[in-house]
């Protein structure tokens, strides 16, 4: 896999020596070698952190919840306004049920879905991905249940509950539980139904759901966000967390911090290469699962370097989604379990697009350009694709435009982001597509087709997203490139 990451020693001679111990603030010099890998060990960490705080805490995030053990139904298409996420989603809905299980399991509900295709994505700060339920594997015909603790969870170690359909064991204290939900928006009954049952779905502790199924108490009050949080008070739920914010900013004035919170609140496993290698680094410089953070107990160390390393090593993932051969080496391979992914894909991953799908559900193919360049708004594109070289997706494609360095949404009036079934496409009459990018609208191109850009140097990034792929097909297809106009 050429140009993955920053040039790095063997593993063995990056950690930091097992004789340099923080001591009350002591200073550590860390070499070149050392910062690198603890970027690559860490990124996961600090990137989804910050997402999921930010979905669950961060009120200037259209999709927030308001708080932990809360919903938000998202009914609305993405916009340009939603910048929590880099590369979000703009041809599925969301339901977004950030999750606490400090002190209890937490027990999901879900009605029947009229789609076909919805997904649960379950996600904590180490940023594997679980898809404990999805179409796919014939769930959602049906009302349905899942009950989500951790290891940390009180009183309860994973035992059979009466009403509840699956029990789920997340890796993580904190989590997202996102439904990705295919709306059906040119079927305005389909989208109707749809739309109600994203705005059913619910969270609450097992004793209150116990409860119910008892008739000790009554279902609570629907609404979005809707659920019962841990506390009411976004300022209480505040002030439990580490500040988030950008990862680069985390990586320069609080990383270890942040890292202190995250492993107190992550479960390792002593058998697993990554969660050991991680937690080696990390304690050397007074990090460690069980300890309360204190800035006077652990090591000083050179934030800006720390940063420095972090935006260089951003910076080259980046340009590896224009390398062909790094594009098709890694498709198959982002969003897995643990003991299924690499900490390079990790790393790459969370810097791309945080919480995405394994290739199973969603596959995330880049359009390159046919000269190699990146694509840039001072110039129009167009992508073709023949009747026989459409995406092989069992459920849809979509085709969406971005700011390559930030991974946002272009700005428009139109708020039009992508091509694809649910926000509009048309098909040629031999069955295939023309999509456009351009400031203005070519004459003769569907509106639909048509993404429009403002004049500007800023480099563009389309990507195409295949639900429930076909993988044999996949193997076999020629992705699109992007031709310059």
């Amino acid at each position: 896999m050429k140009n993955f990451a920053l040039p790095l020693a063997l593993a063995a001679c990056l950690l930091v020596p097992s004789a340099v111990f923080a001591r009350s603030g002591e200073t550590i010099e860390l070499t070149d070698a050392q910062i690198e890998e603890l970027v690559l060990r860490s990124y996961q960490y600090v990137a989804m952190f910050n997402v999921n705080n930010k979905f669950a805490l961060d009120t200037a995030n259209p999709m927030c919840t308001q708080g932990y053990n809360r919903v938000y139904a998202n009914t609305d298409l993405a916009d340009h306004t939603l910048q929590a996420i880099a590369r979000p989603n703009n041809d599925t809905l969301y339901v977004i049920a950030m999750v606490d299980v400090t002190e209890e399991p937490i027990v999901m509900e879900m009605p029947v879905f009229d789609s076909k295709y919805v997904s649960l994505m379950v996600t904590g700060y180490d940023h594997y991905v679980n898809i404990p339920m999805s179409t796919g594997d014939g769930d959602f015909g049906k009302p349905s249940t899942i009950l989500l603790y951790s290891e940390r969870t009180p009183g309860y170690e994973g035992e059979p509950v009466e009403g509840v359909d699956k029990v789920f064991e997340v890796s993580g204290d904190f989590i997202s539980a996102a439904l990705r939900v295919m709306p059906h928006a040119a079927e305005p009954d389909r989208l109707r139904a749809n739309l109600a049952a994203m705005r059913k779905v619910d969270l609450e502790p097992l004793s209150e759901f116990l409860r119910k199924k008892a008739g000790e108490a009554q279902s609570l009050p629907g609404g979005s966000p809707q659920g019962i949080g841990r506390n009411l008070d976004l300022k209480e739920d505040l002030a439990r967390f580490p500040a988030f914010g950008s990862d680069f900013e985390i990586f320069e004035d609080r990383f270890l911090e942040v890292m202190q919170f995250v492993v107190n609140h992550t479960t390792f496993d002593s058998e697993d290469e990554l969660d050991v290698a991680l937690l080696k680094v990390l304690k050397p410089l007074g990090v460690e699962p069980g300890r309360e953070f204190d800035p006077d107990a652990v090591a000083d160390i050179d934030g800006a370097a720390l940063r420095a390393v972090a935006e260089r090593f951003a910076t080259q993932q980046l340009a590896n989604m224009g390398d062909p051969d790094f594009v098709a080496t890694i498709l198959t391979k982002l969003f897995q379990p643990k003991g299924e992914i690499s900490v390079e894909v990790q790393a790459f991953q969370s810097i791309s697009g945080p919480i995405g799908q394994p290739a199973s559900q969603a596959i995330y193919q880049p359009v390159l350009t046919e000269d190699g360049k990146p694509m840039n708004a001072m110039h129009d594109y167009e992508i073709v694709m023949a009747p026989d070289a459409m995406p092989p997706a069992r459920a849809f494609w979509s085709a969406t435009l971005y700011d390559l360095d930030n991974g946002f949404f272009i700005p428009n009036d139109r708020k039009k982001y992508s091509v694809g079934e649910n926000a509009g496409f048309q098909r040629d009459e031999d069955g295939g597509i023309r999509i456009v990018i351009a400031a203005e609208k070519p004459e003769g191109v569907p509106e639909e087709n048509w993404l429009p850009i403002e004049r500007g140097d800023i480099d563009l990034d389309v990507n195409m997203r295949l639900y429930s792929p076909d993988l044999e097909k996949f193997k076999n297809w020629t992705p699109p490139k992007a031709k310059k106009l």
